[in-house]
């Protein structure tokens, strides 16, 4: 490990999906914790948690242990990305050129470039309505303007000030969401006794269960695209375990939290407002309450804008990473001018259909990873396509699409199975098993020694 290595916050990062060389290999695991921590005190975790008991037909019990299991499967996913990182040296995107080829890679980068822009506009779109909670006479426009603005000068800054701004986050944030699950303590009477239309204090409709359960899984899950983004500049030889351990814990505990305290207060207030029934709860709190939100939108699209800027330049697009950058505040700002007026929609469409290429994706690479096959030489060597992989790719997600249930209505046989679930999505866990269990077998039967002549 070097000596000399060492945080330049101050100074623009050097490096795009380049090998971080082990010279300027620094920090230790405990800043995976902080910066995962604080990107997930996000405002759409608390919006899921305030979905679980006023869309998704859960009382408060029923969704407390259902939001605690969907988060330790998300953190876990996240934590196992996490640990690549310092053995590659690479993105999360660039390394999985090992397993798809570098052309093989375009459709699934390009998959994250989209993803990463959809968060960073969903998180736009509510960040700025938090401000008009405060302020309802300022225009849409140009709150979304500045908070883009705000959000890309972070990420051009890169690596070093992204970890610097997300461990003040951690402690900012967790103070102010902290203040407010204890104005929540004198009212957790109510929020027990409150049922939702059409639900049962005494059972959950499984499809409610698996609902949330989506979710809550999901938007933790998402995160495991970033995730070497963010550890690569840990030296080699740093513990991959305590690695994957500071990410989940980081994430899991932020995530549940806040999503726990959505479903405290959605319980409390009866309101899909999200924002304006936090700000009445709160009272005399409620400038601190939105202020979470607000700078939690932050912290979440640092992180999305900087992946969202490597996951272009993995699809070889020739530009300078600050400019990558740029062109997708600028796209992310777009969509949110579009999307604003029609937010609970695009937002709930958008968060359930992430996992469709996320989950068998994540675990072939983590097969392959966890086998040896995955190295910073063969990412970098990569051949062109990988086409046994590319199609075991493809058939993880053709055996799942009868257990799709997208938001939009799409023909059979998409979710023509769903029902075994009642109408809960749980193809993205059956698209990751089929994967996981394809790639083992492929991996096997290349490296099984073949029968020589009797």
């Amino acid at each position: 490990m070097s000596d000399k290595a060492a945080d330049r916050p101050a100074a623009v990062e050097k490096y795009g999906i380049e090998h971080i060389p082990e010279g300027d290999r620094h920090g230790t695991p405990s800043r995976v914790f902080t910066l995962w921590f604080a990107g997930n005190l996000t405002i759409a975790d608390y919006v899921i948690g305030v979905l679980c008991t006023l869309a998704f037909g859960l009382t408060l019990a029923q969704a407390i242990p259902v939001l605690l299991v969907g988060n330790v499967l998300g953190g876990l996913f996240l934590g196992l990305s996490s640990a690549m990182g310092p053995s590659l040296g690479l993105p999360q995107m660039f390394s999985s050129r090992s397993s798809f080829g570098r052309r093989g890679n375009y459709v699934l980068g390009g998959l994250n470039w989209v993803s990463t822009a959809g968060w960073f506009t969903v998180n736009t779109i509510l960040g700025t309505e938090a401000i008009q909670v405060l302020a309802p006479s300022m225009n849409f426009v140009l709150v979304a303007s500045a908070l883009v603005l705000v959000q890309v000068v972070i990420a051009v800054y890169g690596h070093d000030f992204i970890h610097l701004f997300e461990k003040v986050m951690s402690v900012v944030l967790g103070v102010l969401f902290l203040w407010i699950f204890v104005l929540t303590i004198p009212h957790l009477g109510q929020a027990l006794a409150f049922v939702p239309p059409g639900a049962s204090a005494a059972t959950a409709a499984l499809g409610s269960v698996g609902t949330a359960l989506a979710a809550s899984f999901s938007y933790l899950m998402s995160w495991s695209p970033y995730a070497s983004d963010y550890s690569r500049y840990l030296p080699s030889e740093t513990s991959k375990r305590r690695v994957a351990l500071m990410a989940l814990v980081g994430g899991s505990i932020a995530s549940f939290g806040v999503e726990a305290l959505g479903a405290v207060v959605g319980s409390i207030t009866n309101s899909l407002d999200y924002f304006g029934s936090l700000y009445r709860f709160a009272g005399g709190s409620g400038v601190v309450a939105i202020l979470a939100i607000i700078l939690g939108a932050v912290a979440a699209n640092a992180l999305n804008i900087y992946t969202n800027s490597l996951s272009l330049l993995v699809l070889d697009v020739r530009v300078r990473r600050w400019i990558a950058v740029v062109a997708g505040g600028v796209f992310g700002l777009a969509l949110a001018l579009v999307g604003g007026s029609h937010f609970e929609s695009f937002f709930e469409n958008f968060l359930l259909a992430l996992d469709y290429w996320i989950t068998p994706w994540l675990a072939i690479i983590l097969v392959d990873f966890a086998v040896g096959l995955t190295t910073s030489v063969s990412a970098v060597s990569a051949r062109a396509w990988r086409a046994p992989t590319l199609l075991i790719y493809a058939a993880s997600v053709a055996v799942s699409v009868p257990f799709m249930v997208p938001g939009l209505a799409l023909p059979f046989p998409v979710g023509s199975l769903a029902y075994l679930f009642s109408g809960a999505d749980f193809s993205y866990f059956i698209s990751f098993g089929a994967a996981a269990v394809l790639e083992t077998l492929y991996v096997y039967s290349r490296r099984r020694p073949s029968k020589g002549p009797d």
